[in-house]
């Protein structure tokens, strides 16, 4: 059994999990964090790149969720501005749907509930004379235009457990949790063939949170809903920067932004989910509804022979009694067990990840009562994340600043560096004078050095964990390349 005590540990590597790492850790704690397998390899990795309000969560009069979370979306890009950047949605009306004074109702509401300052407003378009017009069908003649920002939601977990570990947390990945019990006043946690002793833990597993408090041995009355939201993936459909939002006939919404440069990311779907959590995959009939619903909308139609890519998250949602997915509240909660005399276990209901560093530091208000360590002022609303630290909209400066550095950088390289790495990007570069220093080309801009730098740094172990979620090459990469990155991380690890 391990000597140290931890202050805290947290179970679940997603986003929740991570930012409340980070937050402890950086209040001082002696931080444990445990996840079953990589860094948000379950729904973290699995949204839809999105820090926005909700515009939708107006109609169930979810005004609080839209406001927390309209609030936290200039604070995430202001300390993540090389993951996440501001993008304007296109918002065709369609006759039969939605009146044009209600969309324009709750866009007005949607850019004053939230204390909007950076981010332009919303405004109304003729789409005859908008360049994201050119795509739709003739008849979607009239549009709004409005704000939110995109994230790199895996980059957004991963830089949250990277800036705990460099603020003195010990982060394990592949570490699953086998059991968990109160041993006086710590837990005793075995997991990944070692024992660790925490004083609070704070159970993160997402999807798996009433399973974990089953191992514990702790009872709760909270009711989950786990929906299944899926996305698919086109070639792209559009050459222009806007991404749009969609209204279908049920009611649902969708949206279909640009990705990856050469791609279209179309959804979410809302389906109640059954069964595991370990492979969740877009159903057929998932796939056949997106599909029918971009081609209501785009000149070009899309099937499902046109998919190069799906992925699915399941998201663990409060059972408010809503009868239809799409309805159930992305809020979160709280269940606090312990304290008076017994050691305290905090578990996670619910959330989304615009709001998960609000949700962290009320987490940490929770815990501090029973955690004094815990205490202290908010402080990650103003400290950047790692390669952070630079202006809103100083990423292309910053690539072209590193592009003079390293001038055997393609403009490309360099800019998708910058996005991914920030100011990092220096650190993995190096003294690299030429490409070849940076060893082993393993193609579309992937070297070695970056390989060896999201191994090193960033607890990347198999060829996924680096090309769906550190980088976002999968889609680039053929099947030889992914073997021959593979092939390459066994030697590497075989050699250590």
């Amino acid at each position: 059994m391990s000597e140290t005590v931890y202050d805290l540990a947290v179970i679940g590597g997603g986003v929740n999990g991570a930012g409340i790492a980070r937050d402890a850790a950086g209040r001082g704690a002696k931080v444990l964090l445990l996840e079953r397998g990589d860094l948000a390899e379950g729904t973290s990795s699995a949204s839809t790149k999105l820090i926005h309000g909700g515009l939708r969560y107006l109609e169930h009069y979810e005004f609080g969720l839209v406001r927390e979370s309209l609030s936290e979306r200039e604070v995430l890009w202001a300390i993540a501005p090389h993951i996440a950047w501001p993008m304007r949605f296109v918002l065709p009306h369609r006759p039969g749907l939605r009146p044009r004074w209600l969309l324009r109702l709750g866009l007005w509401l949607y850019d004053h509930i939230g204390g909007r300052k950076e981010l332009p407003p919303a405004e109304s378009v003729a789409l005859a004379r908008q360049p994201a017009g050119a795509p739709l069908k003739p008849q979607y003649r009239h549009a709004f235009l409005y704000s939110d920002c995109w994230v790199d939601d895996a980059r957004l977990v991963v830089l949250n457990a990277r800036d705990a570990a460099d603020r003195g947390a010990d982060i394990r990945t592949r570490c699953e949790v086998t059991s968990l019990e109160r041993d006086g006043m710590h837990w005793r946690i075995a997991a990944g063939g070692e024992e660790f002793r925490a004083q609070c833990v704070v159970n993160a597993a997402g999807p798996r949170v009433l399973d974990l408090l089953g191992r514990a041995g702790e009872p709760s009355s909270q009711r989950m809903r786990l929906v299944r939201g899926s996305h698919i993936v086109v070639r792209k459909l559009f050459d222009h920067p806007f991404a749009y939002f969609f209204q279908l006939p049920d009611g649902r919404i969708f949206f279909a932004i640009p990705y990856e440069q050469d791609f279209t990311l179309i959804g979410t779907t809302d389906v109640d989910h059954q069964g595991g959590l370990d492979q969740v995959r877009a159903s057929d009939e998932e796939i056949a509804y997106l599909c029918a619903g971009a081609s209501e909308y785009f000149n070009q139609p899309v099937t499902p022979a046109d998919v190069v890519w799906t992925y699915s998250g399941v998201r663990p949602l409060i059972d408010d009694g809503s009868g239809k997915p799409e309805a159930a509240t992305r809020g979160y909660s709280f269940e606090l067990d312990g304290g008076a005399g017994e050691a305290p276990l905090l578990s996670i209901f619910g959330g989304k990840i615009t709001t998960y560093r609000h949700l962290a530091s009320e987490a940490m208000e929770r815990l501090a009562p029973l955690c004094p360590v815990l205490d202290g002022h908010e402080w990650t609303n103003r400290a950047p994340l790692p390669g952070g630290d630079f202006g809103l909209r100083e990423a292309p400066a910053k690539a072209a600043e590193l592009a003079r550095q390293y001038p055997f950088l393609t403009p490309e390289q360099s800019s998708r560096l910058i996005r991914l790495y920030g100011t990092r990007a220096w650190v993995m570069l190096g003294q690299a004078s030429t490409q070849a220093d940076l060893g082993t080309d393993f193609g579309h801009g992937l070297s070695q050095a970056e390989v060896d730098y999201l191994v090193d740094h960033e607890w990347a172990r198999t060829a996924d964990d680096i090309l769906w979620r550190r980088t976002k090459l999968g889609l680039h990469f053929s099947a030889e390349e992914q073997a021959r990155l593979a092939r390459y991380l066994t030697e590497r690890t075989a050699q250590a």
